[in-house]
C-alpha cells in the first residue's frame, strides 16, 4: 500500500475520477487507524452494522477533546445542528416533525405523486436544450432540476426562483472544506441570507398556507407539536442542501456511467420501466455521497478486531462497502439487472437519506427522459473534470454531444 496516508489518498484530487483502486487496497483491513486519528471502516458488513448501532454519534459534540473530524459538514455556526447532527430522542423528534408531510406514514403518497409534476420540469428543461448539439448535462441539466422541485416542494413562489437559485448556489459552493477561508465565508454568508429568507417565507405561509411543505410545517399540529421556527429554517437548509447535491451528483454519474456503458443506455431508452432497478445500481456502482466522515463513537468500541477509541473521529466508507466483493458478485461490474441489491448509497439505520424516494424518483425521471430525447450522445471528455469534494462526488462538467430530439 502507498506511503501517503489513507486520509491523503481519498482527499487526492486525482482520485476523484476513480477512487475504487484507493477503496480496494483499503478494504484488506476492515478498519484503518489513520495517523490524523481518524478511524476508517472501509468493508460493507462492518459500514452496515455500525449505521445502526447506537454506540455511534453523529452529534460532533461527542468528539474527545482535540479530535479533529477532518472532512465533517459545512460550517453551521449560523444555524444550530440539523437533525443529521443530531442522536436519539432529539433526533428523531424533529425526523418525525419533518417528515409528516414528506412522506410515510403520515404523508404516503406524496413523492408519489410528484411523477407528473417531475416530468413537467424535466420536459422543459430538455425543451430549452432542443436542436443543440452540444450541452453540458451539469450546468443545464442536473444542477438546476433540483432546484426548480425543491421550489415547488417547499413552496418558494415563482418569482422568488431566481433570487433562491442565487443563495442556494452560494451554500452550495462552500461545501468544499479544502477551499480558501475567505470563500467559505461566503458561503456563510449565503448560508445565513438563506435561512432568513426562509424565515420570512415560513412566516408568509404561516399567515397564508398552501399545499406546500412548509405551510404544513407551520399548521400541522401533530402528536409532538411543532417544531420551532429555527428548527423549520434549519431543517429546511438541510433539505435543500443535501437533496441538491445528492440529486445533481446521482443525475451527472448516472449519465456518465450510461454513457460508459452504451448497451444499458440502449435498454434504458427501449425500456423506460428498467429505471428503478437502474437507479439502484447506480447508488451501489457510484454513490453521490462517497461516505460519511461526521461519526464518532460514544464508547471504546471493537470493529473486526481493531478497538476505536471513544470520541474518536470515524469515517464509514459507503462507496467502498459498495464495492466489496464479500458482498456484491462482481462488485466492480454494472449490472442493472443486478438482484439482491442492499447498498449502502443513501445510508442506513435512523440516518437513511430523508431525500432518498425524492431523489429516486427525479434521477429515474431524468434519465429516462434524457436518453430518450439523446440521439446518438458521445462523451467528449473521458473522464470529466470533478468536484473537488471528496464526500459529495461528481463531475463539475459533463459535456455531450448529441442532437436532442423534441
Amino acid at each position: 500500500m502507498s506511503s501517503t496516508s489513507p486520509v491523503q489518498r481519498i482527499a487526492d484530487q486525482a482520485a476523484r475520477p476513480d477512487p475504487y483502486p484507493v477503496y480496494a487496497e483499503l478494504r484488506r483491513s476492515p478498519v484503518i487507524r489513520d495517523e490524523s486519528g481518524v478511524h476508517l471502516v472501509t468493508t460493507y458488513w462492518e459500514i452496515h452494522d455500525l449505521l445502526q448501532d447506537s454506540r455511534i454519534s453523529s452529534d460532533a459534540r461527542n468528539l474527545a477533546p482535540g479530535a479533529n473530524p477532518l472532512l465533517g459538514e459545512e460550517d453551521e455556526a449560523t444555524l444550530p445542528p440539523s437533525f443529521i447532527r443530531l442522536d436519539p430522542p432529539e433526533h428523531d423528534r424533529l425526523r418525525r416533525l419533518a417528515m409528516r408531510p414528506f412522506g410515510p406514514p403520515h404523508s404516503p403518497r406524496r413523492i408519489h405523486d410528484m411523477h407528473g409534476e417531475l416530468t413537467a420540469i424535466v420536459t422543459d428543461l430538455l425543451d430549452g436544450l432542443a436542436g443543440r448539439e452540444r450541452f453540458d448535462v451539469v450546468d443545464d441539466f442536473a444542477y438546476p432540476l433540483p432546484v426548480a422541485v425543491i421550489c415547488r416542494l417547499l413552496g418558494v413562489p415563482a418569482e422568488d426562483e431566481p433570487r433562491f437559485r442565487v443563495m442556494v448556489d452560494g451554500v452550495v459552493a462552500g461545501l468544499n472544506p479544502a477551499q480558501p477561508v475567505e470563500e467559505r465565508r461566503a458561503a456563510q454568508h449565503s448560508r445565513f441570507q438563506l435561512g432568513q429568507y426562509l424565515a420570512e417565507l415560513i412566516e408568509e405561509h404561516r399567515r397564508h398556507p398552501g399545499e406546500d411543505m412548509l405551510s404544513a410545517w407551520v399548521t400541522d399540529e401533530g402528536p409532538e407539536g411543532r417544531m420551532s421556527l429555527v428548527e423549520m429554517v434549519t431543517n429546511a437548509v438541510l433539505l435543500l442542501i443535501a437533496g441538491h447535491e445528492t440529486t445533481v451528483n446521482l443525475i451527472a454519474n448516472g449519465m456518465l456511467t450510461l454513457l460508459r456503458h452504451p448497451d444499458q443506455l440502449r435498454r434504458l431508452r427501449e425500456n423506460p420501466s428498467t429505471a428503478p432497478r437502474l437507479v439502484e445500481e447506480l447508488l451501489r456502482y457510484e454513490p453521490p455521497v462517497q461516505f460519511l466522515p461526521q461519526r464518532t463513537t460514544l464508547t471504546d468500541l471493537d470493529v473486526a478486531g481493531t478497538v476505536i477509541p471513544k470520541g474518536a473521529p470515524v469515517w464509514l466508507l459507503l462507496a467502498s462497502g459498495n464495492r466489496d466483493p464479500r458482498r456484491f458478485t462482481d462488485a466492480d461490474i454494472f449490472d442493472p439487472a443486478r438482484e439482491d441489491n442492499q447498498h449502502l448509497g443513501f445510508g442506513f439505520g435512523i440516518h437513511a437519506c430523508f431525500g432518498a424516494p425524492l431523489a429516486r424518483l427525479e434521477t429515474q425521471v431524468a434519465l429516462t427522459e434524457l436518453v430518450g430525447r439523446l440521439a446518438d450522445p458521445q462523451l467528449p471528455e473521458d473522464p470529466p473534470p470533478y468536484r473537488p469534494s471528496p464526500v459529495l462526488r461528481g463531475p463539475r462538467h459533463l459535456e455531450i454531444t448529441g442532437r436532442l430530439v423534441a
